[in-house]
């Protein structure tokens, strides 16, 4: 449900606020994007990553193989990630405040992008690792490689499953499922590296594999880096195209121009509008406005919508912008 507050202003303005009834926050509504509960998952994904890590370490260093302690560097960049995503999922749940209005969501934007800088540094180590590797072969015992791996692909795709199904509506949640999917493969890479070190001898394998390793992470962790920085920027979210907005909005009935038109991302799963409407002919009633809403949400999966209502009969009605806009 939602509930439209209606201000007339002095000069004339009239501000339409549409936000949710708060009569109806405890129910579940078409309207209500709140972000799933991943607790269990979290946990689960955490303690298993987290075990798995030491596992990789003490046999990486044991077995000589930079193959498997890249992979450990990198599955403790992940625990670490789902820590920092999971904080941000508890800190987006809490009430707001008379000085946090939105509350903290945007938490969750800013954990992602520390995940993405994170990757990206642990990947340039392991890669300056693997270079030392090429230049000076170490041996690797085969056997302990791949039987470690092995071990790493039942539990990286064991964890991706535990966040499946909230891929597609959380940037945070999408993170964790590639990231723990991409893992998986990385594990079998590294278990085919040790079946041609095995097989060949060929020491040079284990830092290939390694580069190979920084390769599938950088590609993957590039575009949680740009989606989450856009996000922090407050650029218009992924999936939406602001002219397709715009040109839904004033193609309304008796909308003679939209000016003044934001859209941003208020968390990883959550969109606000706000926008000038020039409307002549005066305020087009609250169903009208209902209307918007609804079809902004369906259309657009945009939840938060604030609108302006003028009349357009003075120039000092958004002085702060160009209203040729």
């Amino acid at each position: 449900m939602v509930v439209i507050y209606y201000y007339p202003l002095p000069t004339g303005i009239k501000i339409i606020i549409l936000c949710p009834d708060p009569i109806m926050s405890n129910h579940h509504s078409h309207h209500s994007h709140e972000p799933a509960n991943y607790n269990r998952a979290f946990a689960i994904g955490i303690a298993l990553n987290a075990g798995f890590v030491i596992c990789e370490a003490v046999f990486g260093i044991f077995s000589h193989s930079l193959a498997l302690l890249a992979d450990a560097g990198h599955n403790l960049s992940d625990v670490l990630g789902l820590l920092l995503a999971w904080g941000a999922a508890i800190l987006t749940r809490r009430p707001t405040t008379p000085r946090y209005t939105y509350g903290w969501r945007r938490s969750s934007i800013l954990a992602a992008l520390l995940n993405a800088i994170f990757l990206l540094i642990a990947t340039g180590a392991i890669a300056w690792e693997a270079i030392q590797r090429l230049i000076q072969p170490t041996p690797v015992t085969g056997g302990v490689v791949i039987g470690v791996a092995a071990v790493g692909i039942a539990i990286n795709t064991a964890t991706a499953l535990l966040f499946a199904s909230g891929r597609k509506g959380d940037l945070n949640i999408r993170a964790a499922f590639w990231h723990m999917a991409g893992d998986a493969l990385v594990s079998v890479g590294v278990v085919l590296a040790g079946i041609a070190i095995l097989s060949t001898g060929w020491l040079w394998f284990d830092p290939v594999v390694s580069l190979i390793i920084v390769i599938v992470i950088v590609v993957g962790t590039w575009e949680l880096f740009k989606d989450s920085l856009n996000l922090a920027l407050d650029a218009v979210p992924e999936g939406i195209e602001p002219l397709a907005v715009q040109t839904y909005l004033s193609e309304l009935a008796d909308v003679t121009q939209v000016h003044d038109l934001h859209i941003w991302g208020m968390s990883t799963t959550e969109i606000a509008l706000t926008a000038h409407l020039v409307m002549p002919e005066g305020h087009p009633g609250d169903d009208f406005l209902a209307r918007i809403a609804q079809e902004l949400h369906d259309r657009f999966a945009i939840e938060h919508v604030t609108l302006q209502i003028e009349t357009g009969s003075g120039a000092s009605l958004c002085p702060q912008i160009d209203c040729s806009n």
